[in-house]
């Protein structure tokens, strides 16, 4: 976590990305359970953005993604 108290967390290649939101949202950590997770990802049906959002991601974009559009969902994640 920063000095300011914001964090950003990025699941790579060896993390089930699904598991991991589950992990962070079954924190018993408040401050944990609360990080604002985006989800990004080259799965762009809607099954697969619902299943992200259900999954506890407040954010679902798609590959490729347009840089504009990812610093305004990482702004609005982080206000």
């Amino acid at each position: 976590m920063s000095a300011d108290g914001r964090t950003i967390v990025f699941a790579g290649y060896t993390v089930d990305g699904f598991d991991l939101i589950r992990r962070i949202r079954a924190s018993k950590e408040p401050r944990i359970a609360s990080i604002p997770a985006a989800a990004l990802t080259a799965y762009a049906r809607s099954e697969d953005r619902s299943t992200a959002l259900a999954s506890g991601f407040q954010v679902h974009l798609t590959k490729p993604v347009n840089a504009v559009d990812l610093v305004q969902k990482i702004a609005a994640l982080m206000s």
